[in-house]
């Protein structure tokens, strides 16, 4: 398997795990319905491992833009291949998206808030305030990035630290998402945001939409920089 091809299938599993927790969680007459964020935070704690463990062996199960550039800025990754593996995240990103319509279309059809809808895939900021909603993605994708640096293997994550990483995301969710719903990952968000925009509400709340790409990435590079003067 080609490590694009790894990185797209990784990402499409993780984002169909993830918002399909949130899809579960959120969406009118599923049996998870309003079963709280301890379901959601250790689900994509899961999902995370579950792509991380697929990809791995292939591609250093990436499966989020900002752990690539994080890689490469500190030296562990090549810059020649980070395009590639952001649009294969976001590509498996959207595709994951598409899996969760499919399989919770009813109960998109029974739930009529569309910010519920727009929240099965994309993050939205409890308190709406820009500055704090872009310090809150810096500051919980820098703690991701900075706590991969020591669980890496060669370029990547591996799947043998698979499970430690999943633990990183889950205790990230528990003790950090709660402010901005912790996209930390800018394909994440921005993947099944772009489906959602096509395929259910062209109102995806884009004003919003640069925060959970851009805070992110700004976290990536701060950890690194900071793991290389350590």
């Amino acid at each position: 398997m080609s490590p694009y091809l790894a990185e797209f299938i990784g990402t499409t599993v993780l984002i169909y795990l993830g918002n399909g927790v949130n899809a579960n969680v959120s969406l009118k007459k599923t049996y998870g319905n309003e079963s709280g964020w301890l379901v959601i935070s250790l689900a994509w704690g899961l999902a995370v491992f579950i792509g991380v463990v697929i990809a791995g062996p292939f591609s250093g199960g990436h499966l989020n833009p900002a752990v690539s550039v994080g890689l490469a800025v500190a030296g562990k990754f090549s810059w020649s291949s980070v395009p590639g593996y952001i649009l294969a995240q976001t590509l498996g990103a959207m595709m994951g998206a598409f899996l969760v319509f499919i399989q919770y279309k009813d109960h998109f059809k029974a739930t009529i808030d569309s910010s519920t809808k727009l929240g099965v895939f994309a993050t939205a900021p409890a308190i709406k305030n820009n500055f704090n909603n872009l310090l809150s993605e810096i500051l919980g994708t820098g703690m991701l990035v900075f706590g991969v640096f020591y669980l890496i293997d060669g370029e990547g994550i591996g799947s043998l630290n698979a499970l430690p990483v999943g633990l990183l995301v889950t205790v990230i969710g528990l003790s950090l998402g709660g402010s901005t719903g912790y996209a930390i990952n800018p394909a994440r968000d921005l993947g099944p945001r772009i489906f959602h925009a096509l395929m259910i509400d062209k109102n995806s709340d884009w004003k919003y939409a640069w925060i959970p790409v851009l805070g992110p990435f700004i976290g990536a590079v701060l950890a690194a920089s900071l793991f290389k003067v350590l």
